[in-house]
């Protein structure tokens, strides 16, 4: 008895309570037959009661009123807010803040960076001043300024008051001295050389010399860039489980920094069982390539290219069986130094696109965005085509970051899909030297990558050696009229004074028009069509039939070019392979030179660290009327391709000039030594075989038109000095001509500015 007449007193109480807080609440609720507002002298009647979300004849409660003054103040309209009520009547009295008239940055002369800093601010122009905002600010200001390199910027932030409640907002900055990288060091058991790893990021360290460039100085988002270029290129290495674990910049010197990277690559894994799961209803012989794939993979080191490959032809294959609404995701699994792969595709509910917003785009205009897409508005939701679509936006290199989210629609079948980008610089101003046994060379180039926010490439660059110039200004639309293919258009300028050498001296002028596309996966197609004006001139020791060649001629070519190219990555490759083809067939001609050329070169890595390339190269060049061809359309061996030669001093002679052929062939093999200068950080390696001929006199058969296989084998060294990369080569001549000029060593070093 006495447990049941506890119970029933403990559900008393518990009534009691519900009743008392039901009381507080709705007791004192009253119905408002008015409202009032007071002291408001720019923010209307109309706007605060929409921002108060009460209306005439609403119950309102002590919670609804403390709902009214979150809504207010969430506005940052007001300064001070009171609500009340008298006799049904609601009375809402408000203190403006006072409203920015002015935000201004004295001591900062740079445009650019105030664009930036007033779209990063808060308290902007003509809106509501919030004293606890200022601080904000102010720290916004900093962190935007350290990014940028100013990492001991001043900032000090004053309000003036101004008269009708405005104040002025006044941010005086002083940025001092950018930061400058005096030093980068690679830490940690990093396996991969200082030098290869140097080749991996984008900072470079700071030279006197380096007036242009950009990258010198340290900056956070490009240090965010490195690391991740870092961790891309040990994961193409095998190391799954890289960590790039601290990134810091250290004041060594006034206002020059170190800046270390600490890496721990953990260790090599290597792929084990790689499984496909698709739906019942896809055809499973569209996926057989893909299966025999997967098992020649088997035991090869990981890497996150071919992951992204598999990811794509999944893509293409499940897009072709027409499943519109599909997901895709990878499931892993890690067994000692193993890894399983699942790759899992699945049907997904039934939905289409809405709308797709995009935000953030203030330079690059929104129909070069959707050109990009590949979802529509009205398609069927596809998440994989939602995920290439950011990706696609991400390789177009306009924007800092990219990022998307999914939000449901109006109706239940329905999605929104919001793109939010942030843009960043896309010009880029290079200069650069060098120099070497084969002579010197300077260039100089500038590029917009994103001209008017078309999304178009414009280039004008020049480089300048001992006897030539080329300048080039060109501009192109990657995907032109939504079309997948390119078009591109460029005006060229060459000349080449051989006159002491060769006695003769040519200037050519014209342009280019044309197109590339990818026609098959891996394979793209060229087409254009080249226009030139030339003028050759000679002098008396040049040959008698090259004096023929003296005067004014008009050239015009259809160019086609194949390219098929199966490299793993195309920085620092070491697996697959590129075949290109390239046919200059002639128009309008003097001499209706017809120009064929093919380049082929594959790659392995044999052993860990190892690179070893091997090549075939030949050319022609012969008139299709029979004429003789040109002095600037014969060919001469490209030095690279034969060390151990000098450069053009290989082939046929007209008395004592080297005249070139009208036929060139190389074949070239070599391999990298990476244990040879094992603890040496800047040394590199290699070995090489160099093969080559070129032969064919077509304007004289009394020249002897040297037709002997030209061929060298020795070994080359790259060495990374603080002006920047120097390479030595030490060759050894096995059999050559006995006109040819041969060089047992050679050198070339370059920096950029």
């Amino acid at each position: 008895m006495n447990s049941i007449k506890q119970k029933k007193i403990f559900f008393l109480k518990i009534f009691v309570i519900f009743f008392f807080i039901f009381y507080i609440s709705y007791s004192h609720a009253e119905i408002i037959n008015k409202i009032t507002i007071k002291v408001n002298e720019r923010i209307s009647n109309e706007t605060i009661l929409l921002f108060s979300e009460i209306n005439l004849n609403q119950k309102i409660s002590n919670d609804k009123m403390n709902e009214v003054l979150k809504n207010l103040y969430d506005t940052n309209f007001f300064e001070d807010i009171s609500i009340k009520i008298l006799k049904n009547e609601l009375i809402i009295s408000v203190l403006e803040f006072p409203i920015i008239d002015e935000v201004t940055y004295p001591g900062l002369k740079a445009n650019k960076i105030k664009d930036a800093l007033n779209e990063i601010i808060i308290l902007k122009s003509r809106s509501s001043f919030n004293n606890f905002l200022i601080s904000e600010d102010r720290n916004n200001i900093k962190g935007y300024l350290k990014n940028i390199g100013y990492y001991n910027a001043k900032v000090d932030t004053l309000v003036e008051q101004l008269d009708n409640n405005l104040v002025k907002i006044l941010h005086k900055i002083d940025l001092g001295e950018k930061a400058k990288i005096k030093k980068i060091t690679f830490v940690g058991d990093k396996i991969f050389k200082d030098s290869k790893l140097r080749s991996v990021i984008v900072s470079e360290e700071y030279k006197f010399w380096k007036f242009i460039s950009g990258r010198k100085f340290l900056n956070e988002q490009t240090i965010s860039l490195d690391k991740r270029l870092l961790k891309n290129f040990y994961l193409n290495k095998g190391y799954y489980n890289v960590e790039i674990n601290t990134t810091f910049a250290k004041l060594v010197g006034k206002n020059e920094f170190e800046l270390v990277f600490n890496i721990n690559p953990k260790s090599k894994i290597f792929f084990n069982e790689i499984i496909l799961n698709i739906p019942q209803e896809f055809n499973e012989n569209n996926f057989s390539e893909l299966k025999d794939l997967f098992k020649n993979l088997k035991d090869e080191p990981y890497s996150i290219n071919t992951v992204n490959d598999i990811l794509d032809k999944l893509d293409k294959i499940t897009l072709n069986e027409e499943y519109k609404s599909i997901s895709a995701n990878v499931e892993e699994k890690i067994v000692d130094n193993k890894l399983d792969l699942n790759f899992v595709i699945q049907e997904a509910e039934r939905l289409f696109v809405e709308r797709i917003n995009i935000y953030g785009n203030n330079i690059t205009r929104e129909s070069v965005i959707r050109n990009n897409l590949e979802i529509d508005e009205g398609d069927p939701y596809n998440e994989i085509l939602q995920k290439k679509s950011e990706n696609n936006l991400k390789s177009l290199n306009f924007f800092k970051t990219v990022s998307s989210e999914i939000k449901e629609g109006k109706n239940k079948n329905t999605k929104i899909i919001n793109i939010s980008v942030e843009e960043k610089p896309t010009g880029e101003i290079s200069a650069g030297a060098g120099v070497g046994t084969s002579g010197g060379t300077f260039m100089f180039g500038i590029k917009e990558n994103n001209y008017l926010g078309k999304g178009l490439a414009v280039d004008a660059n020049a480089t300048i050696t001992s006897e030539s110039f080329k300048g080039t200004i060109g501009i192109e639309n990657p995907n032109f009229n939504n079309s997948d293919k390119s078009l591109f258009a460029n005006l060229q300028a060459i000349e080449i004074d051989r006159m002491k050498a060769n006695g003769y001296k040519t200037n050519k002028t014209g342009f280019e028009v044309g197109t590339n596309f990818e026609y098959y996966e891996d394979f793209k197609l060229g087409f254009s069509t080249r226009s030139f004006y030339e003028k050759i001139e000679t002098d008396s020791t040049a040959s008698a039939r090259q004096q023929k060649q003296e005067g004014d001629y008009w050239d015009t070519f259809l160019n086609t070019r194949f390219d098929y190219d199966k490299r793993n990555q195309r920085f620092k490759t070491d697996d697959g392979f590129r075949s290109t083809y390239t046919l200059d067939l002639p128009i309008l001609s003097e001499t209706y030179t017809l120009t064929n050329s093919y380049n082929f070169t594959k790659y392995n890595s044999f052993f860990d660290q190892n690179i070893s390339t091997f090549s075939f190269y030949a050319e022609s060049a012969n008139s299709i009327k029979g004429d003789d061809i040109k002095l600037t359309e014969r060919l001469f061996v490209p030095s690279k391709k034969l060390r151990g030669f000098e450069k053009g001093k290989v082939g046929p002679k007209d008395g004592s000039d080297f005249i070139g052929g009208n036929y060139v062939a190389a074949i070239n093999a070599s391999t990298t030594l990476p244990y040879l200068f094992e603890n040496a950080e800047t040394l590199d390696a290699v070995m090489f075989l160099d093969v080559a001929n070129v032969w064919g006199v077509d304007y004289d058969s009394s020249i002897n038109n040297s037709d002997k296989i030209r061929s060298s084998i020795g070994i080359g060294i790259e060495w990374f000095t603080v002006v920047g990369p120097m390479n030595f080569s030490f060759t050894e001549n096995i059999s050559k001509a006995d006109s040819d000029v041969t060089e047992s060593f050679r050198f070339n070093i370059g920096t950029t500015f």
